[in-house]
């Protein structure tokens, strides 16, 4: 198994034909995704990449049974195209745009509590399931099949977990990139529940940064749920200074349980093997797995 993306998810691309869209698709494709079609308004009835573009998310969904959309909308925009597709059905919606006001993901937010459905983002890289879906802006050929399930808040630090990871002869299950907001759909210890639960991942990679409460709350549940899979920890952002926002707009250092430092204490409490440089997570992910 993987988790909410594999080789038989249907996916449309909102903003498909916009020039981050076309890019990116065009690498999904290329690295074996189900891309369906696309929907850009005005545009339907086209042709683009040689995929179906529909006016509408519904109509996509109707006619090609999507059940994933990636969105690449602009910022003004973005938050609408998420309702749209929550709306239409679509299951599980990765938002890529950077930049969507706090308002309006407030109200997206909101609105998508009662639908069937996940968001993974915004501003973030995406969902990857290897050899089966590319469903985000990651390199691809990063990324080798295997047991290690990695959830992260930032994106760089994704692929070079993922790269570490496969340097010692494992792979990845699927890895998720949450995104770096203040408002995302998908919470760290969300993405590490989908994980625990997901019979062939056998470890956990969890990658924070300094600011807000999402990685202590993730670790307080992994150990209120047994410890069930070794996880390995790391937090960015421990050089940065006290009240200072280091690039994500979700990561400001609030109070002192916001520090790198008082950050990895509650992870070790709770039972995650924390390392202290991102160089050294491919290494503890073998010797943990070794147990």
């Amino acid at each position: 198994m993987s988790v909410l993306v594999n080789k038989n998810s249907k996916i449309i691309v909102q903003g498909f034909t916009g020039s981050e869209g076309t890019f990116h698709a065009e690498q999904m494709i290329e690295y074996g995704t189900n891309v369906v079609g696309g929907v850009t308004p005005g545009k339907g009835g086209q042709k683009h990449l040689n995929k179906p573009v529909f006016n509408t998310v519904s109509e996509a969904v109707e006619k090609t049974e999507a059940d994933v959309s990636i969105i690449f909308v602009p910022p003004a925009f973005a938050a609408d195209a998420i309702m749209e597709a929550a709306d239409a059905g679509i299951k599980v919606i990765i938002t890529i745009t950077e930049g969507i006001p706090v308002a309006d993901m407030v109200k997206a937010y909101d609105y998508i509590q009662d639908k069937d459905c996940r968001l993974v983002g915004p501003n973030c890289p995406g969902v990857i399931t290897p050899g089966e879906a590319k469903v985000g802006i990651m390199p691809g050929f990063v990324f080798k099949k295997g047991k290690v399930g990695i959830v992260s808040k930032s994106g760089t630090l994704t692929y070079e977990a993922a790269d570490q990871v496969v340097k010692q002869g494992l792979g990845i299950t699927t890895a998720i990139g949450i995104g770096g907001d203040p408002i995302i759909g998908t919470t760290t210890k969300e993405a590490v529940e989908l994980l625990m639960n997901d019979e062939e991942t056998e470890c956990i990679v969890m990658i924070g940064e300094i600011g807000g409460q999402l990685e202590a709350d993730a670790a307080k549940w992994i150990k209120e749920n047994g410890n069930r899979k070794p996880v390995v920890g790391f937090i960015a952002g421990e050089t940065a200074p006290a009240g200072r926002t280091m690039g994500h707009a979700g990561a400001i250092v609030g109070g002192s349980e916001d520090t790198a430092q008082a950050k990895k204490a509650i992870l070790k409490e709770n039972g995650i093997h924390v390392v202290d440089s991102p160089a050294e997570i491919g290494k503890k992910v073998a010797e943990v797995m070794k147990g």
